[in-house]
């Protein structure tokens, strides 16, 4: 497959981050000069690839033989009902059109945490199903079914996610897409930062980090992150929790842990988890953490619901710092982050995501430049300026801004004739 073969559309207008895919994925075009989204007077939405209006020979075969990537992220103006249903037009769209294959990059898939049903055989789990788990969805529909059935039925023929640690969730898209589901884990983005950032001091060899799994869903993540780290001394510290209600859990160390609680004293501990939504868990976690006394932690995440509740609870003084992804790109913005902008970094991934799908596609993949980039307050103590692939052009902008200052000055003092 040749690049100019593959089109990238996002699923709402101007979507900064279906906009930066397209460009690593080295599309010239914009976007909106690809795709319309348009809402008639009824509400109903509409999406219309654009077409050459004099070339009649092409109606209904423009896209013959392309690859359309719809690229669906969340944000606050289009609710994720919204933005499924509109996958599915757009993808109807492609395929109406003479698409050969339509690919869906959602980096948070929708409706996860209903990955199964009230009945044992609605959801396929790694140990058998209680009472109690069964309870938990009784009366709801199995949505993750439903949602990838739908899909399927309107024409998605691949999904790719990113760190999606339900096993209902990969069995059920697995088996709908015939084995064209694809989860990306993003060990090396968290890999090059841990080890290239000061955002934790590993000591000699790793002998001052631990790499912490808050739970059973996380612990296959964390020990391969101790793994891919390449520093001979690093542990790993399980933990186990215990629900006593919606919000309430109980921690307590996992007995299969190698490490102790006593072994994270004086060291850098790096928490690790999928999702976070309103941060309860998260701050139990981490104030039974504290009470070991590590020198720092830090909470690293993939998927940051910025919810007003999250906020509040995750400035908790247990909390060093914050590490995650921007798979949710409202978490970009400076009022979503609130107070936490003085202790959260988010590494933007479109670039991750192009080179992936680039060898999921098979084709060439061109685009040098570094596989994140790093959005940072300048309120955070660390920051001094952006670590990306761009500092080369920063700094160039920067030394354009004083040579600027230098010649406004001098042309402000005057010179004598």
């Amino acid at each position: 497959m040749k690049p100019s073969d593959v089109i990238v559309v996002g699923n709402t207008s101007d979507d900064p981050f279906a906009i930066d895919m397209a460009f690593s994925m080295g599309q010239a075009q914009d976007i909106a000069d690809v795709i319309s989204l348009k809402n008639f007077a009824n509400s109903e939405f509409c999406p219309r690839f654009i077409s050459d209006e004099n070339n009649l020979d092409a109606i209904g075969n423009q896209l013959q033989g392309k690859t359309v990537l719809i690229v669906s992220t969340s944000n606050r103006l289009v609710s994720r009902q919204d933005l499924a249903m509109r996958n599915m037009l757009i993808a109807r769209a492609a395929k109406e059109n003479g698409a050969e294959q339509v690919v869906l990059v959602e980096p948070d898939l929708y409706y996860s945490a209903q990955d199964r049903g009230p009945r044992p055989e609605l959801g396929v789990t790694h140990a058998a199903r209680d009472q109690q788990d069964l309870k938990k969805f009784d009366g709801q529909p199995f949505t993750v079914k439903l949602y990838a059935q739908m899909l399927r039925l309107a024409g998605v023929d691949r999904v790719v996610t990113v760190h999606n640690h339900s096993f209902a969730v990969a069995s059920i898209f697995s088996e709908v897409f015939e084995g064209q589901y694809h989860q990306l884990l993003p060990y090396e983005i968290y890999v090059d930062y841990l080890l290239h950032s000061n955002i934790v001091d590993g000591g000699s060899q790793g002998s001052d980090l631990i790499l912490c799994a808050p739970d059973q869903g996380a612990r296959a993540f964390v020990e391969e992150m101790a793994t891919r780290i390449g520093l001979p001394s690093v542990k790993c510290l399980l933990l186990d929790k215990k629900r006593t209600g919606e919000r309430e859990v109980a921690m307590q160390l996992f007995e299969g842990s190698a490490c102790s609680l006593a072994d994270i004293a004086g060291k850098d501990v790096v928490l690790f988890d999928d999702m976070v939504r309103t941060g309860s868990t998260l701050v139990k976690t981490c104030q039974f953490l504290r009470d070991a006394k590590p020198r720092r932690l830090v909470f690293a995440v993939t998927h940051f619901y910025a919810s007003e509740e999250g906020r509040i609870k995750m400035a908790d003084t247990a909390i060093d710092e914050i590490l995650t992804l921007n798979t949710l790109p409202t978490i970009l913005n400076r009022d979503e982050q609130g107070r936490l902008r003085k202790k959260l970094v988010v590494l933007k991934i479109e670039n991750w995501l192009a080179r992936n799908l680039s060898g999921i596609l098979q084709i060439p993949w061109k685009n040098r430049a570094s596989f994140y980039d790093i959005d940072m307050s300048s309120k955070n103590p660390r920051f001094t300026r952006k670590i990306s692939s761009n500092d080369q052009l920063a700094d160039l902008r920067a030394e354009a801004v004083q040579r600027n200052h230098r010649q406004n000055s001098s042309a402000s003092q005057g010179t004598p004739d």
